[in-house]
């Protein structure tokens, strides 16, 4: 029996090495191997993914290496951008056009070479706090993500010379900000004021552009050809700046200098400002009077926007710098469509009944409709006005709610429980906070249609943050 039971236990090896074996120790069924769980780990105390999925097979090579990217660049973040030069338009006073596309599409190229260059600086430190991020998991090089960071800087540098040279001024400084932040002053204390910096130029660079290019479109639209009769027709006829080569719009009032945009920055840097302080914590945790101190902060930020808006004169526009309007009379002396516009200091428009042959062969003797006299109302160019008041606070009360019920939950959740988790969602919180605080610039202003726009993003992020972390 011994003998029996000793050569059973010699022949059941062999018997083992005839079996199948399943890949990673793993059972086999029907004789292929059983596919590994997707949420197997390594042994990297398990928050890594495991080094075999980062060589995926050729079908999802392709999507594995997009999602690796998507992660890198944060991509939910992304909608926190377009805001920044939109604001900044509305704070000059010009509507939204070519200059103010330039500024966008610059600011989101720097925006995402500063993602790829905080991995890459990051790395080491990822490695051990964060190792399931694109670079330390092996999913990206940490040359590929360098040489992404440098090839995006040079394209925003090159989208905002393309918008004149005082935006690609502005838009270097930003660079360099973005690259000093992401490469030493991020660990120090001046990090937060960096970020915050750097969020504020982001804001001037949309004004700007959108200034510069609207000067620009202006004046070619009133130079003509010369100084000959040409040039001067186009002047006397008293007609308002059409949409320039550069696809510019109108201006909403008299030109203002991209430093009227200031306030509007230095509240969103306040912002960021709180939002990098808040970070600096998101992997260890441990931080209850920072998420707090950022609470307070939040709360005066919006009360100050609310507040700047109530203290304008009643009948006053809401754009800064456009004079009031007398009750009962549509005669605005700054507006363009009226004789003592600056574009025409020095003209004229005929008065009701006149008929000037030598500037209209053809026009009948009617009143001309270049330039409306005092307490006149013109339907066609005023429809608007009588809702534009009633409408513009609504909106304002509206985002700035927004901006709080955005951010200050996740910050006063993480002030009761500074854990790690908590603080990252507070992160988050802020970085999408940025959409309805940009948005209520803009409205304050007087551009609730910018603010709409800007609102507009508010569902595409939230849904995209569901997919990949803003932090």
């Amino acid at each position: 029996m011994r003998r029996l039971l000793l050569s059973g236990l010699g022949a059941l090896p062999a018997a083992l090495r005839a079996a199948p074996a399943g890949l990673n120790g793993r059972a086999v069924r029907g004789g292929r191997p059983a596919a590994a769980p997707e949420d197997g780990l390594s042994g990297t105390g398990g928050t890594a993914p495991a080094p075999d999925r980062h060589r995926p097979s050729p079908g999802r090579g392709r999507g594995d290496t997009v999602r690796a990217w998507t992660e890198l660049f944060r991509v939910s973040a992304l909608f926190s951008v377009p805001g920044d030069a939109l604001a900044g338009a509305a704070a000059v006073g010009r509507s939204p056009g070519r200059g103010t596309a330039l500024a966008i599409g610059a600011s989101l190229c720097l925006y995402e070479a500063g993602m790829a260059l905080n991995d890459w600086a990051d790395r080491e430190e990822d490695a051990v706090d964060r190792p399931h991020r694109p670079i330390p998991s092996g999913r990206i090089s940490a040359s590929a993500a360098l040489g992404a960071a440098g090839a995006l800087t040079a394209a925003g540098l090159a989208l905002a010379a393309r918008a004149g040279r005082p935006a690609l001024a502005v838009a270097t400084g930003l660079a360099a900000t973005v690259w000093a932040y992401d490469l030493h002053l991020k660990h120090t204390k001046a990090g937060p004021a960096a970020m915050a910096a750097a969020r504020s130029l982001d804001l001037l660079l949309g004004a700007t552009a959108t200034a510069t290019a609207t000067s620009t479109a202006t004046a070619t639209a009133y130079a003509g050809t010369g100084p000959g009769p040409r040039a001067t027709r186009r002047m006397r006829l008293g007609a308002v700046p059409p949409t320039g080569p550069d696809n510019v719009a109108r201006a909403a009032g008299p030109a203002r200098s991209p430093l009227a945009a200031l306030p509007a920055a230095l509240v969103l840097g306040a912002h960021t400002y709180g939002v990098t302080a808040v970070s600096r914590h998101e992997a260890q945790g441990g931080s209850t009077a920072v998420p707090l101190a950022v609470l307070a902060t939040t709360t005066a930020l919006a009360a100050a926007v609310l507040a700047t808006h109530q203290r304008q004169r009643p009948g006053e526009p809401a754009t800064p710098g456009l004079a009031a309007t007398a009750p009962g009379s549509s005669y605005r002396p700054d507006h363009p469509h009226h004789p003592a516009a600056p574009a025409m200091p020095y003209l004229g428009a005929p008065q009701p009944g006149t008929h000037r042959p030598h500037h209209h062969p053809t026009a009948p003797a009617t009143p001309d409709l270049g330039a409306p006299l005092p307490g006149t109302y013109r339907p066609s160019h005023h429809a608007h006005r009588p809702t534009a008041p009633a409408l513009t606070p609504l909106l304002l009360t509206a985002f700035t709610g927004a901006y709080l019920r955005t951010a200050g939950p996740p910050l006063l959740h993480a002030a009761l429980n500074p854990s790690p988790p908590l603080t990252q969602r507070a992160v988050g919180g802020g970085i999408r906070a940025m959409i309805p605080l940009q948005a209520a610039l803009a409205t304050r202003a007087g551009a609730p249609g910018s603010g709409l726009a800007v609102m507009a993003l508010v569902p595409l992020a939230r849904s995209l943050a569901r997919k990949v972390s803003p932090t």
